[in-house]
């Protein structure tokens, strides 16, 4: 064992991080993201190393929106571990319309809700 956290599971953190941070911004009394007409699917995800997360560490996960498109958006997720940045990502959604999975313009409530 090498006593840091397998690299698949940092996509599955920041996976979590942003779902966490829409459900928050976007839909705070619960509806799903439907009720806005949106939704969004992964096109491309980046990822860049500082250092390893050790097993048992907590990090922290911050999430900001670093490009708006027309239909397209990406997120930057920060990780660190007591202030010490241990990672970064960089990953374009799509926005899509919610059960046709076809791109979509963002709408305008979600890209205010999100800043």
């Amino acid at each position: 064992m090498q006593r840091v956290v397998f690299n698949a599971n940092y996509l599955a953190y920041c996976d979590d991080a942003v779902d966490t941070w829409f459900r928050r911004a976007l839909t705070p009394d619960g509806a799903a993201w439907d009720s806005l007409g949106f939704d969004f699917m992964l096109k491309t995800l980046t990822i860049t190393w500082a250092s390893p997360l050790l097993f048992g560490e907590t990090a922290d996960l911050a999430c900001s929106v670093g490009r708006w498109g027309t239909t397209s958006f990406d997120v930057l997720v920060e990780g660190a571990v007591d202030g010490e940045p241990r990672f970064s990502t960089r990953i374009t959604y799509v926005s899509v319309i919610p059960t046709l999975n076809r791109p979509t313009p963002i709408p305008s409530i979600v890209r205010e809700l999100l800043g």
